[in-house]
């Protein structure tokens, strides 16, 4: 009769994307968004494992994974129970949006959405945003509805190591048709409820254009991993990255963890270390704080299995400490394309320059290397060790 409100806020939010995945983190990452509604055939009561399971999977520099769940599941079980039983995932990353408005903010943000029978993600095909189907079935689906025939439309995910595939196969999938089933008069639903409403109680509307207010930037912020199991492959002067959680099952070369956020098992038994420097505010009159060259030092000698100690400055600077190799400095350029500016994360770089120095016995600086942490590349400069980054103040 008058259209959906939600669908026009959904419509009139579209330009504020790229700050919308701003303010997730998102980065030159694909954002992932899985979508549940509530009840024993949900996404999250049949699959609970599924956001670990795709975290564990996916290279966390190329991928984010959020989950937007029913406001009946946050009223069932509550924000502590769901973290407690999301803990693995919101460990390595997840996003879990709040049950207010903020679910929409990431369907927009979203480069795919991965979805039970729930209708949240027809707003997402209104958008022609990929679709991908993990509804295992039931009796609580319609035949014949919008929903059903957006379910039949676009490719299943069976387990998680098959996204990239199904990610594949729902780009070519026009979702916006199944989804016209399910709204009309699209960007007309405020005027026309206006006027109904005032039609019912016999008064004369205001005057004056009403327009579907964008949605509210996303406050939720991931949690940043403190420990990934890193997979490199080292060719010449080019290293590739892929980084997982500690947790994944997949082959690695190596733990990386930061110093002290990733507790002492981890910190013991990884061959790099991380600590990045604080935030540039003065320190109080009667702190002590480490220098890069101090902490890296230090750092070794706490942890013997530790290989590789860098002192995460900016950035675009990190000192390295390496047991055997000795003092380096690491610059790191990003990567520019377009018009736009890609930062890799300096712990990735870091993990790539621990990987060569691992597998090349001849060399001497300067040295110039190539590391690909999926999205982006980015050119690294190996040099002696600065005075200025040596007394870096962290």
């Amino acid at each position: 009769m008058v259209g959906d409100p939600t669908l026009d806020r959904v419509l009139a939010s579209v330009p504020y994307r790229d700050d919308f995945r701003e303010a997730l983190g998102t980065g030159p990452r694909r954002l992932v968004v899985l979508t549940s509604t509530w009840g024993p055939e949900s996404l999250l009561a049949r699959r609970p494992a599924l956001a670990a399971e795709l975290t564990g999977v996916l290279p966390h520099d190329a991928f984010q994974i959020a989950l937007v769940l029913h406001p009946n599941e946050y009223s069932r079980s509550g924000r502590f129970d769901l973290s407690r039983r999301l803990a693995p995932a919101l460990a390595a990353g997840l996003v879990l949006a709040r049950p207010y408005e903020e679910w929409a903010a990431l369907l927009i943000a979203a480069d795919a959405v991965v979805t039970d029978h729930g209708s949240s993600a027809l707003y997402a095909a209104a958008l022609g945003r990929p679709v991908i189907d993990a509804y295992d079935g039931g009796h609580e689906l319609t035949p014949g509805s919008p929903m059903a025939r957006l379910l039949d439309a676009v490719p299943r995910l069976t387990s998680a190591s098959d996204l990239e595939a199904a990610l594949l196969a729902a780009r070519t999938v026009d979702t916006r048709a199944p989804a016209a089933g399910a709204f009309a008069r699209q960007g007309q639903a405020l005027p026309l409820l206006r006027k109904e409403l005032y039609r019912m109680l016999a008064l004369r509307p205001p005057s004056g254009s009403l327009i579907a207010p964008a949605f509210p930037r996303p406050a939720t912020a991931p949690v940043r991993p403190a420990a990934f199991a890193v997979r490199t492959d080292v060719s010449g002067g080019r290293v590739t990255v892929q980084r997982f959680p500690a947790h994944t099952q997949e082959p690695v070369h190596h733990l990386a963890a930061e110093h002290p956020a990733a507790g002492p098992r981890h910190v013991q038994s990884s061959a790099v270390l991380w600590r990045r420097a604080g935030d540039g505010t003065a320190p109080g009159p009667h702190s002590v704080v480490w220098t890069a060259a101090g902490w890296t030092a230090h750092a070794l000698a706490e942890a013997p299995g530790c290989r590789t100690a860098a002192a995460v400055l900016t950035p675009r600077r990190c000192l390295v400490r390496h047991r055997t190799a000795g003092l380096i400095s690491i610059r790191v350029e990003p990567h520019r394309e377009g018009g736009r500016v890609a930062h890799a994360d300096p712990t990735a770089v870091v993990s790539a320059v621990h990987a060569w120095l691992g597998a090349r016995a001849d060399w001497s600086l300067p040295v110039s290397l190539v590391c690909d942490t999926g999205p982006v590349t980015v050119c690294v400069s190996l040099g002696p060790a600065h005075a200025d980054d040596l007394d870096y103040e962290l």
